[in-house]
């Protein structure tokens, strides 16, 4: 295929930005990230293309590691087609490739959703998926939030066999409690037999408990300050345990509503910035035309006033309903800078993932993955995954 070059656009490569450059491409990859100076040097083949960006900015794709669902596909599912059904729709929100997300479920229905979650690894038309993250089911009854009690289970290792025998190496995030017995028999089994994150989440955990985790290889959290002990003067918790040391990694929702800005602020005063993940938690409704019902894990949700689903039953947080560009503007907002929330929803997702040799970054030999949008509307224009068009306003 020829080389394809984007001109005239404002770069964020995820290591600096190029104020007027052009990024070009052949088949899959990047092959060059220059300044309009040095590419107006070049001599071209007959058969490259050229697309004027317009004095737009093109940023690396987007890597959402916590989703549920989007236009109504849902991972609870556990059918090949919601686990597709999201990676086609995922780029008309920027995401090139993301982690799909499983509730706990009865042990049946948990080996379906995670046998059909690995076959859709390869089959992909839309954003590529690096593996599945399951939330739970070795979680606290405690921290459940939405979560049913009965699929919580206390650890046991022989059903992680099982479940890593229906999804092969797919299993990538696994959502634990660190305080739960044998937790650190699972983690040692876990970094014998995989290269599985451990990530603290719908927790009770003291501060102690997670002194534990750390030493077991437990470094990353799921949606920091929900569903988690909360910090106390008298017991840090896990919240003081995650802010206090700057290894430990963690996801955010940056929504306004499961965290306040305030505590945002807290967060990026007290954690370097490539610790600090942007997710979306994002339920099936997400993005899903029409005016209902909409339903997420066999549940009837509404949106609420805040944006928000909540269960209609009883009116409790189901889950979020924001995108990863919405994220990355309400951080803008909020005061952090530009690149850096950018960083946020892609670069550091790649580098807990150990994905920054392929993805996460605009340079030479990474995919060409990535977002052409408009800065003064934050909007997305186009998304390209492995050079692919694959969305267009």
């Amino acid at each position: 295929m020829p080389k394809i070059c984007f001109i005239n656009a404002k770069i964020y490569t995820g290591v600096a930005i190029i104020q007027n450059g052009a990024l070009i491409i052949e088949n899959d990859r990047i092959v060059d990230v220059v300044s309009m100076q040095r590419f107006e040097k070049n001599i071209f083949p007959k058969d490259t293309q050229f697309i004027n960006v317009d004095n737009h900015s093109i940023a690396p794709g987007f890597i959402d590691t916590h989703i549920h669902g989007i236009n109504g596909f849902d991972t609870a599912n556990g059918e090949l087609e919601d686990f597709l059904g999201i990676s086609e729709g995922l780029p008309k929100a920027g995401v090139t490739s993301f982690c799909p997300t499983l509730y706990p479920q009865q042990e049946e229905d948990m080996l379906k959703a995670i046998h059909y979650g690995s076959s859709a690894m390869g089959k992909e038309t839309g954003a590529v998926i690096h593996g599945l993250h399951l939330e739970g089911p070795f979680v606290s009854c405690n921290k459940l939030g939405v979560q049913r009690p009965e699929t919580i289970r206390s650890v046991d290792i022989d059903f992680m066999k099982r479940m890593q025998e229906a999804g092969g190496d797919a299993i990538r995030i696994m959502t634990v409690a660190p305080e739960l017995k044998n937790m650190r028999d699972l983690a040692l089994h876990c970094a014998h037999t995989s290269n599985m994150i451990l990530s603290a989440g719908h927790t009770d955990a003291t501060y102690d408990h997670m002194m534990e985790g750390i030493q077991a290889g437990i470094l990353h959290c799921t949606h920091m300050f929900n569903a988690m002990r909360s910090l106390h003067h008298r017991d840090p918790g896990c919240t003081g345990a995650i802010l206090i040391h700057h290894d430990f990694s963690c996801e955010l929702i940056a929504d306004g509503v499961h965290v306040h800005p305030a505590l945002v602020k807290l967060l990026l005063d007290n954690k370097p910035e490539n610790k600090i993940i942007l997710v979306t938690d994002a339920l099936a409704p997400t993005m899903q035309a029409g005016d209902g019902p909409f339903y997420a894990n066999g549940e009837e949700v509404y949106m609420s006033e805040e944006g928000i689903w909540r269960r209609k039953k009883d009116g409790v947080i189901a889950g979020s309903a924001l995108t990863l560009i919405k994220a990355v503007s309400n951080m803008i907002q909020w005061g952090t800078a530009k690149d850096t929330a950018l960083r946020m929803a892609a670069t550091n997702a790649a580098l807990l993932l150990n994905k920054e040799i392929e993805v996460g970054y605009l340079l030479p030999e990474k995919f060409a993955d990535f977002i052409i949008f408009d800065e003064s509307n934050m909007d997305i224009q186009s998304t390209y995954v492995r050079g692919q068009l694959k969305y267009e306003k």
